[in-house]
């Protein structure tokens, strides 16, 4: 019987000779190295797709580098988390890296445990962790032994950098708008995890509205629903809010995917957005532009929160030691969801 021989696989030699470049030329451009020309990198990526080159992994792992970054999402329903992963794979890419995606359990502290367990067991290179509840001891006991990159805490430490946004802005951004427009009865959607941790920024979006509704004279209509950062938590939590009387006439959720149920409860008790009530989100996600949501929403820009933590995480990988903190500072952006109070749901007289 005839077999048919496996097909060799292409090494690091036959790119270099197809790029008629060393081999040290070749193994810096994939290890995104210094001291190589762009025009001698662009020669080595072309070999690189004209050959198909895939870097042998165990190989690389027996070298001390897998070329593999271990993700942690909460859960992977949130629409921005995409955007965010979107400028992450835009960074490492380039790098020859790959992005191994877990989820941690979010609000589970052993399945956060067994999930960065799971990554640094399959010899991850760095990793980038996604809004963590753990305390920061985990964390750092993590960064002793593997590149560390959290995105969303605002603790300090000198082993892991931080990727944040300027979470008491945003906030007073969307508190100060919906006040500005009129609206006296103005709610709030938090994550029921804030209690844990100052640090986490569930706590500082709540601190901070309680803060502006207080120091416009507005203490009294403080109106807090404690449940989650999900469309679960968000139906919930406005359902909660429409039962007191009087009523809000305005919802500030703390992340998107809460006002997504915001907007699905208010719907289902036939009232309509913004006619009755106001929503406002946080995160501005891609798909709150779209015209059947149009949701008013505090942007932080995902996918540049993407891209440096996976520049900072490169970094890391590369030998970096000094912890660096960046923090994107955040934008409103107003649509449809959001418009001024009628007179009459704020116990006013109509000036018509």
């Amino acid at each position: 019987m005839v077999t048919r021989d496996r097909q060799r696989r292409v090494t690091i030699t036959d790119v270099a000779r197809h790029a008629q470049v060393s081999t040290t030329a070749v193994s810096k451009v994939l290890r995104n190295a210094g001291g190589v020309s762009e025009a001698m990198r662009a020669k080595v990526r072309a070999a690189i797709d004209d050959l198909g080159y895939r870097p042998h992994n165990a190989a690389r792992a027996m070298r001390g580098r897998t070329f593999t970054i271990g993700v942690l999402l909460p859960h992977i329903r949130n629409p921005f988390f995409a955007d965010i992963i979107d400028g992450l794979t835009d960074e490492i890419s380039a790098s020859g890296y790959q992005a191994i995606m877990v989820q941690s359990g979010g609000r589970d502290p052993a399945a956060e445990r067994r999930a960065s367990d799971a990554l640094v067991d399959r010899q991850v290179d760095g990793v980038f962790w996604v809004a963590p509840a753990c305390a920061r001891a985990q964390l750092e006991q993590l960064a002793d032994d593997t590149p560390l990159v959290v995105l969303g805490r605002h603790d300090r430490s000198s082993r892991y950098d931080c990727v944040l946004d300027d979470d008491e802005v945003g906030a007073e951004l969307a508190v100060e708008h919906l006040i500005g427009l009129g609206h006296r009865r103005v709610a709030h959607i938090t994550d029921s995890l804030r209690s844990r941790s100052t640090a986490l920024l569930q706590t500082i979006r709540a601190a901070t509205y309680e803060r502006v509704m207080t120091e416009h004279g507005l203490a009294e209509h403080i109106a807090v629903a404690s449940t989650s950062y999900t469309e679960e938590g968000g139906y919930e939590g406005t359902r909660e809010l429409l039962s007191r009387d009087p009523r809000p006439t305005a919802i500030f959720a703390g992340s998107d995917q809460a006002a997504f149920g915001a907007l699905a409860a208010v719907h289902e008790a036939g009232l309509t957005v913004p006619g009755d009530i106001s929503v406002a989100g946080y995160d501005n996600a891609r798909v709150t532009g779209l015209a059947h949501i149009a949701l008013t929403s505090v942007d932080q820009d995902g996918a540049l929160m993407g891209r440096t933590a996976g520049r900072l995480l490169l970094e890391r990988i590369g030998g970096r030691t000094a912890a660096v903190r960046f923090s994107v500072t955040p934008t409103l952006v107003t649509r449809r969801s959001t418009a001024p109070p009628d007179p009459r749901l704020e116990g006013r007289t109509p000036d018509w």
